[in-house]
C-alpha cells in the first residue's frame, strides 16, 4: 500500500467534511453542533490545518457518519467563489 502524505490526509478529510456538511448544514450550523469555531472549519475544509482525533470525533458526531468515514479518498473538489445564491421561493398560485 502507498504511503499517504499528510497533505493527502488533510485533503481527504477536507473533502469528505464539506461534502458531508454541505448535504445539512451551513458552516455556522456546524460550528454549533461541534464547538468549533467557523474560521477554524474553514481551514479544515480548506485542507489547511491539522486536526486533532477530538476534532475527527465531533465532526463525524455532528454529520452522522463513523470517524473513518472522514478519512476516505475522496477528492476536493475547488471552492466556489463568494456567497451561493439564493434559492428562489416559489410561491402557490
Amino acid at each position: 500500500m502507498p504511503e499517504l502524505s499528510r497533505s493527502e490526509v488533510l485533503a481527504y478529510v477536507a473533502a469528505n467534511v464539506r461534502r458531508l456538511r454541505t448535504r445539512r448544514f451551513t458552516q455556522q450550523q456546524l460550528e454549533a453542533a461541534t464547538g468549533l469555531d467557523v474560521q477554524y472549519i474553514r481551514k479544515i475544509e480548506g485542507g489547511r490545518v491539522n486536526i486533532t482525533v477530538d476534532t475527527l470525533r465531533r465532526l463525524a458526531n455532528a454529520l452522522g457518519v463513523a470517524p473513518g468515514a472522514l478519512l476516505r479518498k475522496a477528492r476536493l473538489s475547488p471552492a466556489k467563489p463568494g456567497r451561493p445564491r439564493k434559492r428562489s421561493v416559489r410561491q402557490a398560485r
